[in-house]
């Protein structure tokens, strides 16, 4: 079978709360604790805050028959994950001895999210900067093994589902059968997981759909996360640049295809 060409939905309110883009690479076995510091001074002026938070575990996806984990070990002490913090709340750069991030977040009603370009532009910047430390500490060269990006959607309750057994209206692919004769009645939770792979093995596509509550007003939500991970065949920036465009399609497409109609149209405000 094969996939119906995308044109890249448009939505004017849609439900994205953070956008995380990423490259892993080899371990900088050279980069200490006190680097992070000096470091720190290249972002300080819009990143004041700084915080320490455990290290993410090294993991690379090998695109084959089964979807599995390779893992890289190094005899090195781990260093802590740094995160430093936009003045404003919503951004973030993350730090560790094998891995590059940047996170836009909405932290207030008011924020919205700032579309693929310029998020996709402050991770290049930001990047660049760290690059370009990392060469000038005479640390080594960044050799990138998996590039990422993720979208994090919450769906309050009453935005087009009003409780799990009717989840089908907004993920069509994941329908309860709300049947009066049915044994199992109206679920407590949902943890949904499913993945594609993007052409030529070059990537893939996770997507989960969770039940949660919103911490700051005790609102049942639905988490829905989608995470495109992988590297293009060549290891140049222009194909890095690329790759994150495809993932970005893949992301959009993917949420597009997975969520309903009525919510996309209703809630929404799908332009196109």
């Amino acid at each position: 079978m094969v996939a119906t060409p995308c044109v890249l939905p448009n939505f004017e309110k849609p439900p994205v709360t953070e956008v995380v883009c990423g490259i892993q690479f080899k371990a900088l076995k050279s980069l200490l604790a006190p680097h992070l510091g000096l470091l720190w001074e290249k972002f300080k002026a819009e990143y004041p805050t700084c915080r320490e938070v455990p290290p993410l575990a090294p993991a690379i996806e090998v695109i084959e028959e089964t979807p599995r984990a390779q893992l890289e070990f190094t005899d090195r002490p781990p260093l802590p994950r740094i995160w430093f913090l936009h003045s404003e709340g919503n951004g973030v750069v993350q730090v560790q001895r094998d891995r590059f991030l940047h996170n836009w977040k909405k932290v207030r009603p008011v924020d919205e999210y700032p579309r693929y370009g310029t998020v996709i532009d402050q991770f290049r910047r930001h990047l660049s900067t760290f690059e370009a430390f990392i060469r000038e500490a005479g640390l080594g060269s960044i050799e990138p093994l998996q590039y990422e990006m993720t979208y994090v959607n919450i769906i309050p309750q009453g935005e087009g589902w009003g409780s799990l057994d009717d989840l089908g209206t907004v993920f069509p692919d994941f329908a309860w059968r709300n049947e009066p004769e049915r044994f199992l009645l109206q679920p407590e939770s949902v943890n949904w997981r499913t993945s594609f792979v993007f052409p030529e093995k070059v990537g893939r596509l996770h997507a989960t759909v969770r039940s949660a509550t919103r911490v700051e007003d005790d609102v049942p939500v639905i988490r829905f996360e989608l995470t495109a991970r992988g590297m293009p065949q060549e290891p140049s920036k222009d194909a890095m640049w690329k790759w994150f465009d495809l993932g970005r399609e893949w992301i959009v497409c993917g949420f597009a295809d997975l969520t309903g109609k009525e919510i996309q149209t209703n809630v929404w405000r799908k332009k196109q």
